[in-house]
């Protein structure tokens, strides 16, 4: 009865409401319909939402770079769903997903880095997202040299830009447990012709003699590990011996002693501690890597989502109580933008052991986008490109950097 006199009152005050059109109206309907163009098609339907679209990172191109060699590319997201080199819970090799899924919410026009001026999505550099390695998970031997293979094809492309500045194009990882790292420094060893500097964003060192794990039945397959990948590196030749630095440590180490200590000072790092952030502050730690790796060495950058404390991350495999904040992490890398970043790696993000609102996640995809955003930065810096704004007003006293 009452819709009833509400459609009489609406035909009494609305006498046209028949003929008005609405946005109930079928399109296939509608005479003033023209036949799009190709511009309007992409206007109306080339766009997606945080929440919708095929999950690549940031919303970006999809291509599988390794098969096809015709798409050429400046900075290219690698996925590398390996995990069964780790000491103890597995699962990172489900991070790729993760961190994509995670960075949804990226996308190109709403991608504006304010601290830095720039958008790395929308700059003259082409990122694109190169798919995943398929790495086998029932032989470790077989899955390094498929890792090896993959970064050596991937690094010996000719990049997307032309210019002097940018000879080769980076590859920024997906983990993954941390082994892979290995298989990138190989290939950017031979790419640049020289030993390549590593900073280590991790709780652990990730230098241990591989025999530091105690066993009866020590093979050499089993020497390729999680825990001893740079130790490897090193014995290779591709670390800058003296001029790399770990950065949150607060591990325990093997054994009475110091012995651990010991063969990290032999493998040429800087150890800064998770807990001297309180004596220096994140400044401090900016300027004691920076003076030790400086500005001009090629770099790579190797982050570790355990160096976060477990209470705000846990999605990890091996987590350590004490680490850093994400806002502490994030505002160390975005003082280490002057560094020669040639390569870099977000490892060890396990999502089965992530919370409901995958916040591991989704600091690994916000450290991501800080990397990219500095490694832009650079880049757009070298090839003589202005690089807009600062921070943010450039009076206000900062508290650190």
């Amino acid at each position: 009865m009452l819709l009833r006199w509400m459609i009489v009152i609406a035909a009494c005050f609305w006498p046209d409401a028949a003929k008005a059109s609405s946005f109930y109206d079928n399109p296939e309907q509608d005479p003033l319909q023209s036949q799009d163009t190709a511009e309007d098609l992409h206007n109306k339907w080339d766009f997606e939402w945080g929440f919708s679209g095929i999950s690549t990172f940031a919303h970006l191109k999809h291509v599988k770079c390794l098969s096809n060699r015709d798409v050429p590319f400046d900075i290219g997201i690698i996925g590398v769903p390996f995990d069964t080199a780790v000491s103890y819970r597995p699962g990172a090799r489900f991070g790729p997903r993760a961190i994509r899924a995670a960075s949804a919410r990226q996308t190109s026009f709403r991608g504006f880095n304010p601290r830095r001026g720039l958008n790395p999505y929308s700059s003259p550099l082409t990122i694109l997202d190169c798919g995943d390695i398929p790495t086998t998970p029932f032989d470790n031997a077989l899955a390094l040299h498929q890792m090896s293979t993959a970064y050596h094809e991937l690094s010996t492309r000719a990049p997307a830009l032309s210019h002097p500045s940018y000879p080769k194009p980076k590859l920024l990882s997906l983990g993954g447990d941390h082994s892979i790292a290995l298989a990138a420094l190989r290939a950017l060893r031979k790419a640049y012709g020289e030993p390549i500097a590593v900073v280590h964003f991790d709780a652990h060192l990730d230098t241990w003699h591989p025999r530091k794990y105690p066993s009866a039945w020590a093979s050499a397959q089993s020497d390729f590990n999680h825990g001893s990948m740079f130790w490897l590196a090193s014995q290779e030749g591709l670390i800058q011996n003296g001029s790399s630095a770990h950065a949150g440590l607060r591990t325990r180490l093997s054994g009475d002693g110091w012995d651990d200590f010991e063969d990290d000072d032999r493998q040429g790092f800087l150890r800064i501690a998770a807990d001297e952030i309180d004596d220096f502050g994140t400044a401090g730690v900016v300027e004691r890597i920076l003076e030790r790796v400086g500005v001009e060495r090629p770099v790579y950058l190797s982050f570790d989502i355990d160096v976060l404390d477990p209470g705000l991350c846990p999605g990890t495999g091996t987590p350590e109580p004490g680490g850093w904040t994400s806002r502490e992490v994030i505002r160390i890398l975005r003082g280490l933008e002057a560094l020669n970043v040639v390569g870099a790696d977000v490892v060890e993000v396990a999502p089965a052991y992530d919370g409901a609102g995958e916040q591991t996640a989704l600091v690994a995809a916000q450290v991501v986008y800080e990397m990219l955003t500095s490694m832009v930065a650079r880049s757009l810096r070298e090839m003589g490109g202005e690089v807009m704004g600062k921070m943010d007003d450039p009076g206000r006293k900062r508290d650190e950097l």
